[in-house]
């Protein structure tokens, strides 16, 4: 599993400007099937609240909150 494309799958879900998974795939140059493993384990392993939406042809988080994968300094 690759982290970049997993954070960049987290930042297009959080702005709700996924796509299709098909045309996901293709922004990330990996198959259908690796984008739909990339959801299952956001949905699994961080037990995000990941839902697609048809009308947007998006995926989103169907709570609040935010996920992130990077470090971020406190001051």
């Amino acid at each position: 599993m690759n982290i970049e494309h997993l954070q960049k799958i987290i930042e297009l879900i959080n702005n709700e400007n996924t796509c299709s998974p098909t045309e996901l795939a293709s922004r990330l140059n990996v198959s259908e099937r690796m984008v739909y493993k990339y959801i299952s384990f956001l949905k699994t392993e961080f037990e995000a609240p990941v839902k697609y939406c048809f009308i947007k042809k998006s995926y989103y988080f169907s709570e609040n909150g935010k996920l992130d994968l990077r470090w971020h300094e406190v001051n």
